[in-house]
């Protein structure tokens, strides 16, 4: 993988029940055309938790998480390509959050696809993050009766910008996306935070995952809305 190498991840917002319907199958429908585009390395087609870190779906909103060999290929898919055109087509809202890979810790599907990107602008201060984890079957219960405790600190958050729970399989393969105002308000919440801190020592003492990955990256282009507005319209101040 070269050093242009790009990740994106689209949000899309459904409102009627075919629509939400369309959604659903497509998370098994979308694979062959995805897996037959042209300069897309990775894949994962998400679904969405409820508000928060939450196991109980979202049937409203759906997730496309794609690493691409360069930005003009992922343009080139968002502009042509007719998988694209059907999912603008049955939706009601689209969000598109371009990022450079800052580094990546762990695997995904038994591998690490980011390539920490040589075009970082070091004026950019927003962090993104994606924790990903499969859960191991005889932790689940326990599992998600300690996620309320761990995710207190996130409500009323001042440097966080967004969040959403995602997931490819409800309750067991589930991963958070959040973004950050910058790296200082991030560390803040990973390592001064009692709840966060009690969460990763859980984590290390029961051994809860099978699968785990951490990744950072620098979002530097915001296309579309959510919830009737473009989240990060100061972006565009540190496109490539």
């Amino acid at each position: 993988m070269d050093a242009d190498q790009i990740t994106t991840l689209t949000f899309f917002r459904y409102s009627g029940l075919r629509q939400k319907i369309w959604a659903f199958w497509m998370m098994q429908f979308a694979h062959n055309p995805l897996s037959h585009t042209q300069g897309l390395q990775f894949y994962k087609l998400l679904g969405s938790g409820k508000v928060g870190f939450n196991p109980l779906p979202d049937w409203s909103v759906y997730g496309l998480l794609q690493v691409w060999e360069n930005e003009e290929k992922a343009n080139s898919f968002f502009e042509t390509s007719d998988l694209m055109k059907r999912y603008r087509r049955k939706s009601s809202e689209q969000w598109i959050l371009y990022m450079g890979n800052i580094s990546a810790k762990g695997e995904w599907s038994g591998s690490n696809p980011f390539n920490e990107s040589s075009k970082l602008n070091k004026h950019n201060p927003y962090i993104s993050v994606i924790t990903r984890a499969t859960i191991k079957l005889r932790w689940l219960v326990r599992f998600w009766k300690y996620v309320p405790n761990s995710q207190q600190p996130l409500t009323n958050n001042k440097g966080l910008l967004f969040t959403r729970g995602i997931g490819e399989v409800p309750f067991t393969q589930m991963a958070t996306f959040s973004i950050w105002q910058d790296k200082a308000s991030l560390m803040d919440f990973a390592y001064r935070s009692n709840a966060h801190r009690s969460a990763i020592e859980k984590t290390r003492q029961l051994n809860w995952y099978s699968e785990e990955m951490f990744c950072r990256f620098q979002p530097y282009r915001s296309v579309g809305t959510w919830n009737g507005k473009n989240p990060l319209p100061e972006l565009h101040t540190y496109l490539k």
